[in-house]
């Protein structure tokens, strides 16, 4: 909850909400190389299960600790990686600022990937939440951390983009 000293303006959830929307129309339109332009430099980036996030383990299934890990990870998606073709579609809810500590908003979210495959069948691939840490630069706002909770630990398919 935030509290009594934090006044969140209009402009600023705006400002969040558009930080939101163009991280789900980067990785939906394969604009990967601009994902890592959504987070600060130093920032982290975790994609864990519910379960082991809840007991407090350390079992994740993507960990990365820098923005140039990112822009690794968007490398090897290009160069190295084999992964089903497909096109996903992030529908993200429920964008709350819970919590603001010098300049760091803490926001947390809802999220759905559906995910199409090249014979044209669509199914949910991923549900889950986000809860993240948000800074405000002179580009707008930017995820300083990201942890990606995910509710259905059993995927079809190879978790290759990022949720």
């Amino acid at each position: 909850m935030l509290t009594q000293s934090a006044i969140i303006s209009a402009e600023l959830k705006q400002d969040i909400d558009a930080l939101y929307t163009r991280y789900a129309e980067i990785l939906d339109d394969d604009e990967l190389e601009q994902w890592p332009t959504l987070f600060t430099e130093f920032c982290r980036y975790v994609i864990q299960p519910r379960e082991n996030h809840v007991a407090g383990l350390e079992g994740y299934w993507l960990y990365f600790d820098s923005n140039a890990m990112l822009r690794d990870r968007i490398l090897s998606l290009r160069k190295a990686n084999l992964y089903n073709i497909h096109q996903d579609r992030h529908l993200i809810s429920g964008v709350r600022i819970v919590d603001e500590q010098d300049g760091v908003y803490t926001c947390r979210a809802s999220y759905t990937v559906i995910q199409s495959n090249v014979e044209g069948r669509a199914a949910i691939f991923s549900v889950g939440e986000y809860r993240d840490k948000i800074v405000l630069t002179d580009d707008g706002p930017r995820f300083q951390e990201r942890w990606v909770i995910v509710d259905n630990f059993n995927m079809e398919g190879l978790l290759a983009i990022p949720l």
